[in-house]
């Protein structure tokens, strides 16, 4: 339970807040299990602080310092998360469905079995994370930066991750189902046995990507970059490959059953905008 020292010091005001963290620095700030939805915590500064099973569903945090906290199994339902400083905090198994996390910096941060669903990501760092399992179908993640984060068994189902960064992430096995990957940057991307099923890639750079045993069947990969990407064994039974690159692509057992080929489109000059 929290601290009613640090409760009443928080709830204060942050003037008040600010000056007691400056002068006790030593001392880490309780407020597990505290009742704080709804409250107006912007440019608060939390850093380390131990928020385990919070409420701050509605609160506002724009802008608020959550460094290395631990917020694991805390409720953020639809919290203002806007550039917040999330780095190297721990959100496992924590409500976040519909937060608002626009430039936030999430980096380093811990949210496996988190629940990310309708989040907005848009533009946020999130390199190095771990989504392991993490549910972030619906979510927007356009313009992210997702670079090397671990999204294994992650649900992604219907999310924008349009023009996103996640080159050299691991979505080994993740759901991808109808997503919008549209211009993103997949190098060295590690899908194996991923379900992008009905997927739109359109325009999508994967080069020398791991797509082993991945269901693309119905994909949308039409003018994306594959070359070296490794596709042995996976399905792309009627998936859209027109005017893409697989130059030195390994396409051993690959399923191609009614799938639209590059030669297709070899007289079309121009891809679509």
């Amino acid at each position: 339970m929290a601290n009613r020292e640090h409760l009443a010091l928080l709830k204060a005001g942050a003037v008040t807040w600010m000056d007691w963290r400056r002068k006790n620095p030593q001392i880490q700030p309780d407020l597990s299990a505290a009742n704080l939805e709804g409250n107006n915590l912007r440019g608060a500064n939390l850093q380390g602080v131990n928020l385990c099973k919070v409420d701050l569903g509605n609160a506002l945090l724009v802008r608020a310092n959550l460094h290395g906290a631990d917020l694991s199994g805390a409720n953020l339902f639809k919290a203002k998360l806007i550039e917040a400083n999330l780095s190297a905090a721990n959100f496992s198994v924590a409500n976040l469905r519909g937060a608002l996390l626009t430039q936030a910096d999430l980096s380093y941060a811990n949210f496996i079995s988190s629940d990310l669903s309708a989040a907005n990501l848009q533009g946020a760092v999130i390199t190095d994370a771990n989504l392991i399992g993490t549910d972030l179908r619906d979510a927007n993640l356009r313009d992210a930066d997702l670079g090397t984060a671990k999204l294994i068994r992650t649900n992604l189902s219907f999310a924008n991750l349009i023009e996103a960064n996640l080159i050299a992430a691991d979505l080994s096995e993740a759901n991808l189902y109808e997503a919008e990957v549209m211009g993103a940057y997949l190098y060295k991307t590690d899908l194996y046995k991923a379900n992008l099923n009905q997927a739109h890639l359109s325009g999508a750079y994967l080069l020398r990507a791991n797509l082993s045993e991945a269901d693309l069947r119905g994909a949308n990969l039409s003018w994306t970059n594959l070359t070296g990407a490794n596709l042995a064994g996976a399905n792309l039974a009627g998936a859209n490959l027109r005017g893409a690159n697989l130059k030195g692509a390994n396409l051993n057992g690959v399923n191609l059953q009614e799938t639209i080929m590059p030669d297709a489109s070899k007289y079309d000059d121009i891809p679509p905008q």
